[in-house]
């Protein structure tokens, strides 16, 4: 590398950590509006009651399953998290934690989305939808504390395939616990810290879905707005660039079979 190309590349760094770190000052200063104008509370966990499109997902958690089968059947190939996004290395360095993205910030991956057709017309069907993925967590995989991108979403969970009996698994969301039960979903604020075990000799899958929080007018403009921001953000167009590489490879790999 000559100086030339170590120059632009330790500018780009820095103008990516300056980015960041002004995105992030701002998310954090709208979040105490966010706080006032929610329309679902601001505890951990949110009553499922007040999504009407939850139903017609749980419904049919057994066609999603179907398809994620199919999936499944090339785990070892599948992403891990932090392959998609490296900045979540401080939560995981091993192959335990895989990932299948549909979208992410509302960007599309098209490839994975035709892999599953059924699932992905269900996910596109979800009002306010931003981000959709597979979350595949190997046995004994732990993922320790941490919080969410942004309070302006809020996070579900569909249990798709959950290890007997059911408490070798659990979700703690600040100082509250809960078990996943197949084929049923959990709603919390991931902006609160959340922890992850999978105690189990299986593997644990739940689709997990990011909605826009309904929020009172006009708050409710102003955290669309931002939400459009970040997915062009480097943080989500980065990703992007790693999840084309991998839908190409993982394509590649389902065709030779």
């Amino acid at each position: 590398m000559n100086a030339f190309s170590q120059h632009d590349g330790n500018w780009q760094t820095k103008s990516r950590q300056l980015f960041l770190k002004g995105a992030e000052q701002l998310l954090r200063r709208f979040e105490g509006l966010i706080e006032s104008y929610s329309l679902v509370g601001n505890t951990p966990f949110i009553e499922a009651q007040q999504f009407s499109w939850i139903k017609r997902l749980e419904n049919n958690w057994h066609i999603i399953v179907q398809e994620l089968d199919d999936i499944l059947q090339y785990q070892d190939e599948l992403p891990n998290f932090q392959d998609l996004s490296p900045d979540q290395y401080r939560l995981t360095q091993d192959d335990r934690w895989k990932t299948f993205f549909f979208y992410a910030f509302g960007v599309k991956a098209a490839q994975n989305c035709a892999h599953c057709p059924q699932t992905s017309q269900l996910i596109e069907a979800i009002p306010g939808m931003k981000t959709a993925f597979f979350s595949i967590l190997l046995p004994h995989k732990h993922i320790p504390e941490h919080c969410g991108v942004f309070k302006g979403v809020i996070r579900y969970h569909l249990a798709l395939k959950v290890p007997q009996p059911e408490t070798q698994c659990r979700l703690r969301v600040a100082d509250q616990i809960r078990h996943w039960q197949q084929g049923q979903g959990l709603v919390f604020d991931d902006r609160f810290p959340h922890e992850v075990w999978n105690d189990s000799n299986e593997v644990r899958v739940v689709l997990i879905v990011d909605v826009i929080r309904p929020l009172q007018f006009p708050v409710s403009v102003l955290n669309q707005t931002l939400i459009r921001l970040i997915s062009w953000s480097p943080f989500v167009q980065d990703a992007k660039k790693l999840q084309n590489q991998w839908e190409q490879r993982l394509g590649a790999i389902m065709k030779s079979h």
